[in-house]
């Protein structure tokens, strides 16, 4: 339904993206690789690359692939990429994976956009790569492209912060701040693209006010999605802009960043606004039932890992995986197939239900 790269470019057209996002929409269960067909070894290496371990949901994908790709038969090399702000380690790792042989690669990306050259040397040497959560942009060698829905999410964000803020004042103009996540990650784009889909035409109206007047996301985003330069940046706001009118409600694209916000507002003795998240982290759950942290979204990590999986024992067996969206997302050179899945938002009125099924979730909403 849309040119990803295109809005990670242009942010700020939101409006032209509303126009031709419809156009662009399609679904089918055709896949995508050129290696669909070929197969390989049920016992063969596959490599999963993953960014540095700065939220939960990435700690739990790890031991989802490491345990998932065992029951499957396969050998696994899980790794993160460090602490660091550059993508050399995740290189270095990927480059690695290709010499021990590989058969799939699937990488979750530190940056987006400086992994081609690894990308291409993997698929030199034969491997198929599937891009997971994150698409990596400008290169051919992406195979395939497994995630949430991300402009959807973003879509659910902007709305819950509309809907809460409403639930609590029931007429505006609002105040609200916008954050985005870090610069490196495509997806920052995607998800804050989504929110302002929604909250663009209510700041054009004057229903909503950004009070600091930062809305181009080069102004919003949190560089590495660290909770100290989110918190950093809410201290600076609150000082700056409401010493004297109140804070109705903070656009937070995940649930670090939100724990964040909501530290710092309260570190001022402020009253607290609505709050968006993602992720369904524990804490961010607890904040919920608690009355805190307005909402997050349920992107069950579990699903996720298991859609990848599913796609590597396909291309084991030579079946072509499934994918559900063929012209959505353009890499800048090429549109990858991709299989989406569904985000739901999460708020205390149905968080009971939301995590009903979730053994790790679940205890936490009663």
């Amino acid at each position: 339904m849309r040119n990803i790269l295109a809005r990670g470019v242009a942010a700020g057209a939101i409006a032209l993206l509303a126009l031709t996002a419809c156009s662009q929409r399609s679904d089918s269960n055709a896949g995508g690789s050129a290696d669909s067909g070929k197969g390989f070894a049920a016992n063969s290496l596959i490599g999963v690359a993953l960014p540095a371990k700065t939220s939960q949901n990435w700690v739990l994908a790890g031991d989802l692939f490491t345990n998932g790709l065992k029951e499957a038969g396969f050998q696994s090399d899980v790794q993160y990429a460090g602490s660091s702000t550059t993508v050399a380690d995740q290189q270095a790792q990927i480059s690695a994976m290709v010499t021990k042989g590989a058969k799939v690669i699937v990488i979750g990306a530190t940056d987006a956009a400086q992994l081609s050259t690894q990308v291409e040397a993997a698929k030199a040497a034969g491997a198929t790569v599937i891009a997971y959560d994150r698409l990596i942009k400008n290169t051919q060698g992406v195979d395939y492209y497994v995630a949430y829905d991300n402009f959807k999410v973003g879509q659910l964000q902007g709305q819950a912060l509309l809907d809460g803020m409403k639930a609590k004042k029931p007429k505006g103009p609002y105040n609200i701040e916008l954050f985005s996540g870090s610069s490196d990650d495509n997806n920052s784009a995607v998800f804050f693209d989504g929110a302002m889909s929604v909250l663009k035409p209510q700041i054009d109206a004057g229903d909503v006010v950004v009070g600091s007047g930062q809305t181009d996301i080069k102004q919003t985003a949190t560089d590495g999605w660290k909770a100290e330069n989110a918190q950093r940046r809410m201290d600076s706001l609150v000082t700056s802009t409401y010493t004297s009118k109140t804070l109705d409600g903070v656009l937070s694209p995940n649930d670090t960043l939100a724990r964040a916000i909501i530290t710092s507002v309260k570190g001022a003795g402020k009253p607290l606004p609505v709050v968006t998240g993602q992720d369904s982290e524990a804490e961010s759950v607890k904040s919920i039932v608690a009355g805190e942290q307005y909402s997050t979204i349920n992107k069950d990590t579990r699903n996720l890992v298991k859609q990848t999986i599913q796609m590597v024992k396909d291309l084991q067996a030579g079946k072509a995986p499934q994918v559900n969206d063929t012209k959505s997302y353009n890499n800048g050179v090429k549109v990858v197939p991709s299989y989406l899945l569904k985000p739901l938002i999460v708020t205390k009125a149905n968080v009971v239900e939301a995590y009903a099924n979730d053994p790790n979730l679940a205890p936490l909403t009663k």
